[in-house]
């Protein structure tokens, strides 16, 4: 931002009429952004805290908990969190289960193919080419699906965990952190007698960790999402279920709640409330990444 004295060559350098205006208009775009962000989450907080029958009369954004005591209703949250036997807080240990095991796997993987593509540079075209093929085509899911029952993983965690632990664009991401290791640091190893694990773990990993660090996040956040995969293959073993698809089959069965006679109005709750016990997590999470994220961009595109 150019509202403050700027200084070269040990003179004052004050922002420009033009300068000052750029200031406020990025200020209200970014005013407009947040707004934007912030309020499809805040209409769904107090509609999730308001009394079914009132809510659905109401249009517009519920800017407060609508109840005809005043007081917030949290009845909705209470279905939500007793459906099905408590499937959802369940369904909460599963979904980490299922994100860390991606992570995990992942971060192998990815360690592991880019380091081969870094230390073979008379195959690294080729093995560029493969890789690069898989991201502009696949073999479709029912292919996907074939194999995953042929390896006999169908209606276990390992068709939730290992298919989506990785994929090109984090091999070709964690490819590129290794590049920004000098590689005198590499031969300064060998020479010292470090094998390959210990080069790829010991020396090109812990410097590489920022722009990795990112494709762990982006990991994680596709595990949390996921839930075709589920329905894909775990579709009756509903012990295996991710939070994701738990939501999904709630939503479901209420969506014809209002058609019934005598119907339950905090029902209609639930679609609400489901959004927001999904969601927390991430939000709470997303603060702590932040950091990891920007400094592992940057990483990718200025050498260091």
């Amino acid at each position: 931002m150019a509202k403050k004295s700027k200084y070269k060559d040990g003179m004052v350098i004050h922002p420009s009429i033009g300068e000052r205006i750029a200031d406020v208009i990025i200020l209200i775009i970014l005013g407009l952004c947040m707004f934007a962000a912030i309020v499809p989450m805040w209409h769904t907080l107090m509609a999730s805290l308001s009394e079914g029958n009132l809510l659905i009369a109401n249009e517009g954004v519920a800017w407060k908990w609508i109840t005809l005591d005043g007081k917030p209703n949290i009845a909705g949250y209470l279905k939500t969190l007793n459906y099905n036997d408590f499937a959802i807080i369940k369904s909460y240990g599963v979904t980490l289960m299922y994100v860390i095991g991606q992570v995990v796997f992942g971060l192998i993987m990815n360690v592991i193919a880019a380091y081969v593509i870094y230390r073979a540079p008379k195959a690294s075209p080729a093995l560029m080419l493969f890789i690069i093929i898989s991201m502009m085509f696949n073999g479709g899911t029912v292919p996907t699906y074939m194999v995953i029952r042929q390896l006999g993983m169908t209606g276990t965690p390992w068709a939730m965990i290992l298919p989506g632990c990785t994929n090109a664009m984090f091999v070709i991401m964690a490819l590129n952190a290794y590049k920004q290791v000098p590689v005198s640091t590499v031969e300064s190893a060998e020479l010292d007698g470090a094998g390959h694990f210990v080069i790829m773990f010991r020396i090109l990993l812990p410097q590489a960790m920022g722009l990795i660090t990112v494709t762990m996040i982006n990991t994680a956040i596709l595990a949390w999402n996921a839930w075709f995969n589920a329905m894909l293959y775990v579709p009756t073993t509903k012990e295996w279920w991710p939070l994701q698809l738990w939501i999904k089959q709630i939503v479901a069965d209420n969506a014809v709640m209002t058609t019934a006679i005598t119907p339950d109005w905090n029902r209609y709750l639930v679609s609400y409330c489901v959004i927001l016990v999904a969601t927390i997590p991430v939000l709470i999470a997303m603060p702590f990444a932040q950091k990891q994220l920007q400094k592992g961009s940057l990483m990718g595109a200025v050498k260091g």
